[in-house]
């Protein structure tokens, strides 16, 4: 069965680097979640385990563009295009929260929520951008 985004074989190694990336993104917040670093926040090692946390997001950033790569060239400009934009625009937003934060009190939104609202903005401005112009 053919795709209207990738060839078959770019779908399925999207979903399994993308499920590979995000399980051990889970697994490690779940056990932070279960308390199982609690003796190393706030040390080193806690450093160390905040960019083992985000090396999978990395990775998840990486199998997106790969997946980008195998697509005709519509839908990858059509998916760069989205990518774009939402990254613009959670960078925008987040940019203007954290001057509220400096410059109003707004309350403190921790860096990592960035990830999150880009995928959320992605998903809102992918009906809107349907075009390669």
């Amino acid at each position: 069965m053919s795709s209207l985004v990738a060839p078959e074989g770019a779908n399925r190694r999207y979903v399994v680097r993308t499920l590979a990336f995000m399980t051990g993104y889970v697994a490690v917040n779940v056990a932070a979640i279960l308390a199982a670093f609690d003796e190393i926040i706030g040390t080193p090692a806690g450093m160390l385990l905040g960019l083992a946390v985000a090396a999978p997001i990395a990775g998840q950033i990486w199998a997106t563009v790969a997946f980008m790569n195998e697509a005709d060239e519509f839908m990858r400009t059509l998916m760069a295009k989205r990518f774009i934009v939402a990254a613009g625009l959670a960078f925008a937003l987040f940019s203007g929260w954290g001057f509220m934060e400096s410059y109003g009190d707004a309350p403190h939104a921790p860096g990592w929520i960035v990830y999150a609202l880009f995928w959320g903005l992605y998903g809102l401005v992918t009906p809107f951008v349907r075009t390669s112009r």
